[in-house]
């Protein structure tokens, strides 16, 4: 399984992600492709997003944590590795 949540992406890689995934909001992609497509899609989006795009890609592997985490560009969440554990930084609310 894929996840994409992107801020914008190209047209182009709108159309192409649209082959494989759906899109129940804007410029948010789930697919359950099998994990050799999944590294290749992971693959071109990263080649082909600029950072702009502000990608997040969560991908789910076979092997423990059974999940890998990308950013690419500017997007509003941080990732951070933690004994081997990607994990994702959300704001504490001040009170």
């Amino acid at each position: 399984m894929v996840v994409v949540i992107a801020n914008d992406l190209p047209p182009a890689v709108r159309g192409r992600m649209k082959l494989w995934f759906i899109e129940p909001r804007a410029n948010v992609f789930v697919s359950g492709i099998k994990d050799s497509v999944a590294t290749k899609v992971v693959k071109y989006l990263i080649n082909n997003c600029p950072p702009s795009s502000g990608l997040l890609v969560l991908q789910r592997i076979n092997t423990p944590p059974f999940y890998k985490i990308w950013g690419v560009g500017d997007t509003s969440k941080k990732i951070a590795l933690i004994d081997g554990f990607q994990l994702i930084f959300e704001k504490i609310a001040q009170e």
